[in-house]
């Protein structure tokens, strides 16, 4: 039984790797290089650690952490909505959970459960560790955007008005940030 436990974590370990070429429209600071999936999640678990005394209500740091370093996993199969899309809802969640069924499903079932919960958590929003780590989800490729002179915003010429609605959602999670 434990091996094919193991078996099971290798399989979503090696399916996971994915990630890492998913390419986001968000630049890193200062550069020309758009960021992966895997640099994205990496970089907001590491802010979301530093700036956790920020959020608005106690959180669960390692939930936040959880929720974090999975939310983006479902883009293996759904791809990368970019976030000021007038074309394509960026809460494509059905399509989203088809591929997190799918991809949390190659783990044993305890684990499955465990992190196809996280996701919904995440996407749904309401919690608040949720809402704080979806400050930090915003919150990075806003930075991003400033380091590199409107970024996105410039190169695919976003409205003022866009860029602030789509970003109130840091509030919900840190007054502060």
């Amino acid at each position: 039984m434990p091996i094919n436990k193991l078996l099971k974590q290798i399989a979503f370990i090696k399916e996971i790797d994915k990630i890492k070429y998913i390419q986001r429209r968000s630049k890193l600071f200062n550069s020309e290089r758009r960021e992966n999936d895997a640099e994205h999640s990496w970089h907001i678990a590491v802010m979301a650690i530093v700036l956790a005394e920020h959020s608005n209500k106690p959180i669960n740091i390692l939930k936040v952490l959880k929720m974090l370093l999975i939310h983006d996993i479902v883009e293996i199969d759904a791809g990368d909505t970019f976030v000021y899309s007038t074309t394509k809802s960026h809460s494509n969640t059905e399509e989203e959970l088809i591929a997190a069924k799918r991809i949390f499903g190659l783990l044993p079932e305890e684990q499955a459960k465990e992190l196809i919960a996280i996701w919904e958590e995440f996407e749904e929003g309401i919690t608040e560790d949720a809402k704080f780590a979806k400050s930090m989800d915003r919150f990075e490729p806003l930075l991003q955007d400033v380091a590199n002179d409107g970024g996105t915003w410039m190169e695919f010429n976003v409205p003022f008005q866009q860029v602030y609605d789509v970003n109130k959602e840091i509030k919900k999670g840190s007054e502060t940030i």
